[in-house]
């Protein structure tokens, strides 16, 4: 964890992680000079175009003050330390980049959206130096940058979840570690909705508050909350509770929201409280597969799929078709990519953001439902909601820095925003998109009580 002062209004579970191996860091000492006349930069060069390509599409600053790449860009990559180019030595690609920068060894000022977008389009997947053209110039490089030597360790925010992928228990400590560090640090980026999902921007110049309780709204709609008050709704992975309080409060549903997030139910239920929902809104710390109540109305599972994983699907829709009465919905709202895709173990996002995270293909889910008994009615994109809506994320983050940095310390701010910045690039590329999949559990005579268009809920 950041050695900084956490302003925290509850203690942090014990964590069920065992952190990477670190050895004790070594003592601080002077960035090293090239051992030739040359510049820190000019002797980098192999490196940086090995990474990046020729010319260099962005600016390098180094820590002797030389520079590297295009005047006028989006923004500058900060060398600090030669220990930035030690870690990308030993786990080159994404991670080793990700270790320098969430340790501080490498730091981005500017638009960092747009530089790792231009970054991204430039270098390799899957970043091997043995055997790529260049390879032993850029080791040269290193070496006469003082850059080799034994591995360092990794960033205390870095892990490896333990134990049976998607038991109860692992996916509670994978869920831990991303959403309790502070709900007041949430708060920075979120904004008042504490809304931790796409935003829906029904019009160009609608606000994030706006968008996110038009998504919100869009939800209710296509489960028929509106069509008559107290129906009951479940809300899996009910986050900080915006759903539940939406639903309750514009269609005068019933609402159980279960997250497996203590921090998260904690602050959920003070919401509910405050807008004088308690009597129509329960906040459980439940995982949904202890879930019993029966003969729901309606199901919401918004950003919670991506937790679940494809060995599981089949169980995930079977146990929510359970709760349903016959002619009950489920909306399953989540992030997808073609093919479906498992986090690499060596990924930053699987080490620092989503551990055992999974993003399955819109088409096996929708599969999936139906083999769990469901009738899909219809499927919609988000996917260019969520770019703003992350753009908009990262503004915020950046614009509360001090405080972010006060609550969280550096490095796990640092993680949250080089995360939402390439997870804008990569909504904004098509690699992973975002869809709203709405099922009707019919009655087994073909009656699902949908309205007949659209029409019915926008």
């Amino acid at each position: 964890m950041p050695t900084s002062t956490r302003l925290r209004t509850s203690a942090r579970p014990k964590s069920r992680y065992q952190p990477l191996p670190l050895r004790r860091p070594p003592a601080p000492v002077a960035a090293p000079s090239p051992s030739g006349a040359g510049t820190v930069a000019e002797t980098a060069r192999p490196l940086v175009e090995l990474l990046l390509g020729r010319p260099v599409p962005v600016r390098f600053e180094f820590y002797d003050g030389s520079t590297l790449g295009p005047d006028g860009g989006p923004g500058v990559v900060r060398i600090r330390s030669a220990d930035a180019l030690r870690r990308l030595l030993w786990a080159p690609g994404e991670l080793g980049l990700a270790r320098a920068f969430v340790c501080g060894d490498m730091e981005i000022e500017g638009d960092i959206i747009a530089l790792l977008g231009e970054a991204q389009r430039r270098a390799p997947a899957d970043l091997r130096f043995l055997g790529l053209p260049g390879w032993s110039a850029a080791v040269r490089a290193a070496r006469d940058l003082g850059a080799i030597g034994p591995p360092l360790p990794p960033p205390p925010e870095e892990v490896l979840p333990r134990g049976r992928r998607h038991s109860t228990s692992r996916d509670a400590a994978s869920v831990s570690h991303h959403y309790d560090v502070g709900n007041d640090f949430y708060r920075l980026f979120l904004g008042p909705t504490m809304a931790y999902s796409c935003a829906r921007f029904a019009s160009p110049d609608m606000g994030l508050e706006a968008a996110q309780w038009a998504k919100y709204e869009l939800a209710c709609r296509k489960l028929g909350l509106h069509e008559q008050p107290g129906m009951r709704l479940l809300d899996v992975g009910c986050g900080w509770g915006s759903m539940a309080m939406h639903a309750a409060a514009c269609h005068g549903a019933t609402v159980v929201g279960v997250t497996v997030s203590r921090e998260q139910a904690e602050l959920a239920r003070r919401r509910v409280g405050d807008a004088g929902l308690a009597g129509q809104v329960e906040i459980r710390v439940q995982d949904y597969r202890a879930v019993r109540d029966g003969d729901l109305d309606a199901i919401s599972s918004i950003g919670m799929f991506e937790h679940v994983g494809k060995a599981r699907q089949d169980e995930y829709f079977e146990t929510l078709r359970a709760r349903l009465r016959p002619g009950g919905r489920l909306l399953n709202h989540a992030i997808s990519t073609p093919g479906s895709s498992r986090m690499s173990r060596r990924s930053f996002m699987y080490r620092y953001v989503f551990p055992d995270g999974e993003l399955i293909d819109v088409g096996e889910a929708i599969l999936a439902m139906e083999r769990a008994g469901f009738e899909v009615r219809d499927v919609e994109s988000l996917r260019e909601h969520y770019v703003k809506t992350l753009h908009a994320w990262v503004a915020n983050l950046e614009a509360h820095w001090d405080e972010a940095v006060a609550l969280v310390g550096p490095a796990r701010a640092r993680v949250w925003r080089i995360y939402m910045a390439g997870s804008a690039n990569r909504f904004e590329s098509g690699a992973i998109a975002v869809h709203q999949v709405l099922g009707v559990a019919t009655d087994g005579n073909g009656r699902s009580g949908m309205p007949p268009t659209r029409a019915g809920w926008d």
